[in-house]
């Protein structure tokens, strides 16, 4: 299986593919539109997109979705530990700057006032790690993952930094092939895309088609239609497989309602929604 990734080599995207698929083959991109590029020109290639934060929430990617409408192939729970990376023979004390993504900088706030570190945005975790190893200074460190500490052989000064311990992020899997999983007694997430009709209650009639039918909704977010501050896609997701009669029918009753609507997948809940 080969997966594209954000980032460089050791970047919290390639843990992420290489712990849910131990024998991938992980492709860097430089920038999520290009993970998403490649996916969608190329069906042998997946990619792996981290989607929302358990911390800072949404990463910002929904227009990606929007734009590429890939299936959305499974999701993974990745535990993201922060660790502070320093060059070999540096230590904690030593460190008055340090490096990282503005998610892995917000999410380590906590660390880095009490250790009176300066803060500076960088592309990405692995990418930081990368320069650290580069600069060889003893007074700069990055955050990022041990991985990136194997690869740029950097030395942990500190592990898991994070603010909040349990520190997770959802990723998406996506590929350009249509794949649904047989419908058995599992778990399964339903997601879709959908533009309303322009109408008084548009939303709350459409909203009403989940209740009737018992379906439990998860997720939904708005965001504006390209060039438009009056027309707005819903992303949605909810529990169920879409050929279970009573997501059927709320699909069938919501479709009423709306101008577009899109599936975007279906695929079986991670074990991590239930802990």
């Amino acid at each position: 299986m080969k997966i594209a990734y954000q980032g460089i080599a050791g970047s919290y995207s390639e843990s992420c593919a290489k712990e849910k698929y131990p024998n991938c083959e992980t492709i860097p991109c430089k920038t999520f539109d290009d993970c998403f590029e490649i996916a969608n020109e190329d069906s042998s290639i997946k990619a792996i997109i981290p989607e929302s934060n358990k911390t800072t929430g949404n990463i910002g990617v929904e227009y990606l979705i929007f734009k590429y409408r890939l299936n959305i192939f499974a999701e993974h729970f990745y535990s993201i530990n922060h660790n502070l990376l320093g060059i070999p023979g540096s230590k904690l004390s030593d460190i008055n700057d340090v490096y990282s993504h503005a998610q892995a900088l917000s999410q380590s706030s906590i660390f880095i006032k009490k250790n009176k570190l300066n803060g500076n945005v960088r592309a990405d975790t692995a990418g930081s790690a990368k320069y650290i190893s580069e600069a060889n200074d003893k007074s700069k460190a990055a955050i990022s993952s041990k991985l990136s500490a194997n690869i740029y052989n950097l030395k942990i000064l500190d592990s898991n930094i994070q603010d909040e311990k349990e520190n997770v992020t959802r990723f998406l899997v996506m590929q350009k092939d249509i794949f649904q999983p047989e419908f058995k007694n599992n778990k399964y997430i339903t997601s879709l895309l959908f533009k309303l009709k322009s109408k008084a209650g548009a939303l709350y009639s459409a909203l009403g088609s989940f209740t009737l039918n018992g379906v439990n909704l998860n997720k939904l977010q708005s965001f504006p239609e390209k060039n438009s501050f009056s027309s707005y896609f819903f992303l949605c997701e909810l529990d169920g497989h879409i050929e279970e009669e009573k997501v059927k029918n709320s699909l069938e009753e919501l479709g009423l309602h709306c101008e577009d609507m899109h599936v975007l997948g279906v695929f079986e809940a991670d074990k991590f929604r239930y802990k």
